[in-house]
């Protein structure tokens, strides 16, 4: 256990400080500070030690060096069991200090502010602070160090609990918090100047050599993929835009596999324009439509594979009327619906099914940043496929040309096809999908599965590949499935051969040269 009797506060967010200095001041514990804290505190009765009275050293540099002193660090760093490390104090007149109190310069919410100057941003990078906090904590097991608000509290019924002293479990604690603290803070400020040192390069812009990334916890989640493996869902420090901001209204609490689903779903949704819905189960879409109707939109997603539907989400890019939600009330089991609003007599509609998760995510901007894939001893980071059609780039290969009312089709299905699984497999009727294969290890099993779940719906439709086709077996199964129109990016060296199998079957072919393999 340690007593606490003399302390040093010096505060950027000054929230909920007083409540802290005020159980220090009742133990009876000399309070050192600087600048506004110091002000704020005296304002409050509380008596504080200026810094630079008790250092005996100026403020200097407009501020820049403060608490840059021997006699702090001194303070924080010594062993108390050290004989050697308390004589040389004593012959320094170098007093002990306990506790620190200390949080940061906004450097990040700096950075992020609209029309900061470089030369403001650069003087929230904080000096003083960090050197403070890396000195008491590590002495954690003499001195008390906290730079999260949030501890306050806990703090506080310590310090009551053991008449003014702390224990060596919640020290621990603190320390070590405040590596982690100081490591997001310098990673904040490494990929803001690496942006700043890329953009103002002749050098083409490329990956970072050192990737430092920083998240923060949102909340503990039941369970992972299985019951067995633990989860947790974080944020990525200083983002602003994504899941993250899911509001949610209703039902239970969300699953590790509910999320992975809700992004896939969302990413799908925002690829249109028009009113839109999709399903998707365990990361692929079972069904997407656009309509001028959102509630037919939904019903024609939902139609393309009832079955797999079951248990699904589904993601709207509209908010969510009374019409579009009696359908779905009446559509079976579904695990969540996302939408960037809700009506009132919608969430009525729902309210007595409890399980069920209703989220609104306003949101729906396609955000441009990098992708990671975890592998074993390291990850993979990836550009985030947001390229999209060109339309002027489409070349039709076959002698059948498609019409316009096809050409929109296989428009719409290459965007789906952009968000399932490899190989990709998308057969719709105009902006509708009818039947989709999904993640098979083949291209033609992938025609197979599409054809298979579509059923007598893929008559005279449209077919879209997120890849070439390597042989022309696929032709053959997208000609009994129905289909008079193919996309696909082309590039295969059978290509002349899958070209003359739809000349053989009179299918229109245009080619994208352009791929959406998404593993």
């Amino acid at each position: 256990m340690v007593k606490i009797r003399r302390a040093l506060i010096s505060l950027s967010d000054k929230t909920g400080i007083l409540s802290l200095a005020q159980e220090l001041k009742n133990f009876g514990v000399e309070i050192i500070s600087t600048g506004g804290t110091a002000k704020l505190l005296r304002q409050n009765n509380i008596e504080v030690t200026e810094v630079s009275s008790y250092t005996g050293f100026p403020e200097i540099l407009d501020g820049r060096v403060k608490t840059l002193h021997p006699k702090i660090h001194a303070g924080l760093l010594a062993l108390r069991k050290n004989t050697a490390h308390m004589q040389r104090l004593n012959e320094h007149g170098i007093g002990l200090i306990d506790m620190v109190v200390v949080n940061l310069y906004p450097f990040a919410e700096t950075a992020a502010r609209p029309g900061a100057s470089l030369k403001e941003i650069i003087e929230n990078i904080d000096i003083g602070g960090p050197s403070i906090l890396r000195s008491a904590a590590k002495n954690y097991q003499s001195v008390a160090v906290i730079c999260n608000p949030a501890r306050y509290a806990e703090v506080i019924s310590e310090l009551k609990k053991n008449n003014g002293f702390l224990g060596e479990g919640l020290m621990r604690r603190l320390g070590v918090e405040v590596y982690g603290h100081t490591s997001q803070y310098d990673a904040a400020i490494f990929e803001y100047l690496s942006k700043q040192q890329t953009a103002n390069s002749l050098e083409p812009a490329g990956f970072p050599k050192d990737l430092v990334l920083s998240f923060e916890k949102i909340q503990e989640l039941r369970y992972g993929e299985n019951p067995h493996q633990k989860a947790a869902f974080y944020k990525e420090k200083n983002k602003t835009a994504g899941l993250i901001n899911l509001k949610q209204l209703q039902g239970k609490e969300l699953s590790f596999n509910n999320i992975l689903d809700l992004n896939s779903a969302v990413e799908l949704v925002k690829e249109f324009r028009g009113p839109a819905a999709v399903v998707v189960k365990h990361n692929n879409p079972c069904g997407a439509a656009q309509d001028k109707d959102l509630e037919k939109a939904f019903l024609n997603a939902w139609k393309t594979d009832k079955l797999s539907a079951f248990g699904g989400i589904v993601a709207l890019n509209r908010k969510m009327d009374l019409k579009t939600a009696g359908l779905i009330a009446k559509s079976g089991f579904l695990e969540c619906i996302i939408a960037p609003s809700f009506e009132n007599r919608a969430l009525s509609l729902f309210r007595e099914r409890k399980n069920l998760r209703l989220l609104e995510l306003k949101d729906l901007n396609i955000i441009d940043e990098p992708e990671f894939k975890r592998v074993a001893g390291g990850m993979l980071l990836q550009a985030k496929d947001i390229l999209t059609l060109d339309e002027s780039n489409l070349k039709v290969v076959t002698k059948k040309k498609p019409t316009d009312a096809q050409m929109q089709s296989l428009i719409f299905g290459f965007k789906v096809a952009k968000h399932v699984k490899s190989n990709a497999i998308v057969l719709t009727s105009g902006t509708k999908t009818v039947g989709i294969g999904a993640g098979q290890m083949s291209r033609v099993d992938s025609v197979m599965t599409a054809k298979n779940k579509s059923g007598k719906l893929s008559r005279n439709c449209c077919l879209a590949s997120d890849g070439f086709f390597p042989k022309p077996d696929a032709i053959i199964w997208a000609h009994k499935a129905g289909a008079r129109a193919i996309i696909q990016p082309g590039g295969s060296i059978a290509d002349k051969a899958i070209i003359a199998a739809c000349d053989k079957y009179k299918i229109a072919m245009v080619t994208t040269a352009l791929r959406h393999f998404k593993h």
